[in-house]
C-alpha cells in the first residue's frame, strides 16, 4: 500500500487516526493535525481542526510559520457549520458531523469539511456516525472514518458512501487508539459489493 495518493493534481498523504495532508500547487492544508511525520516536508499554509477533542487539535508548532492560515475550528463549531471560508483559492465549507445516540460528539460540537482545491472537492468526514445530512455532501474523494466506538464503522461508512457517491473514498480513524479497531479490507469489500462505482483507496500512515 501506497501512504499517499494523488488525484486530479492534489496529493493525498495520511499520517494515521484523522491526519491529513492535502498538496495542491503552493497550498499544503493539514488537517486534524494529532499524528505527525517525524520528518516535515512543506510547512502548512492552512490548517483545519474539525473539533476540540485532543486527538483532533493537537499542537501545531510543528507545522506552521508566519504565513500559516487557522481555518478550523476548535471550539463554537455551530458559528462555522454551514459557512464557506476562501483562503486564496481554496474554498472550505464546514458541514455537519456528530453522533447519533452516543455521548462522544454532540451535534454543533464539530463539523466535517469540504475543500475544494482546484475544482475538486474533498470531503473529511471529522469524528461522525452516517448521517442525514450526509445525502446532500457532494465530493469526488471521502476521508471516513470507519473505527466503530465513537464514529462509523465499517458497514455505516458504506451506507455513508452510498449516500455521498464519491469517486474515491479513503478510510481513516481506525486502528491508531484501541477502540478504534477496523478491518479496511472488509470497508472494501462492502462498497465494492454495495457502492461499486467509488473506489476504495486504503493508505499506510506516513511515519
Amino acid at each position: 500500500m501506497a501512504n499517499s495518493f494523488e488525484y486530479q493534481g492534489v496529493r493525498i498523504s495520511w499520517f494515521g487516526h484523522s491526519s491529513f495532508l492535502l498538496e495542491y500547487g503552493e497550498e499544503a492544508i493539514y488537517i486534524d493535525n494529532y499524528v505527525l511525520p517525524d520528518v516535515i516536508g512543506k510547512k502548512a499554509t492552512i490548517i483545519v481542526h474539525t473539533h476540540g477533542h485532543y486527538d483532533h487539535c493537537a499542537d501545531c508548532a510543528k507545522i506552521a510559520d508566519a504565513k500559516t492560515v487557522y481555518a478550523g475550528m476548535c471550539k463554537h463549531a455551530r458559528d462555522f457549520i454551514g459557512n464557506k471560508l476562501k483562503i486564496r483559492d481554496v474554498e472550505i465549507e464546514f458541514v455537519d458531523a456528530y453522533n447519533n445516540g452516543k455521548p462522544f460528539h454532540h451535534k454543533n460540537t464539530g463539523c466535517g469539511v469540504i475543500i475544494n482545491l482546484g475544482g475538486t472537492r474533498i470531503y473529511h468526514a471529522g469524528d461522525t456516525d452516517f448521517i442525514v445530512e450526509m445525502q446532500r455532501y457532494r465530493c469526488d474523494v471521502a476521508l471516513l472514518p470507519i473505527g466503530g466506538s465513537v464514529t462509523m464503522d465499517e458497514k455505516e461508512a458504506m451506507e455513508a458512501v452510498k449516500a455521498i457517491g464519491p469517486k474515491i473514498v479513503i478510510p481513516m480513524h481506525y486502528n491508531y487508539l484501541p477502540m478504534t479497531k477496523a478491518d479496511p479490507g472488509y470497508f472494501r469489500k462492502l462498497v465494492e459489493q454495495n457502492a461499486p462505482r467509488t473506489r476504495v483507496v486504503v493508505l499506510d500512515a506516513i511515519s
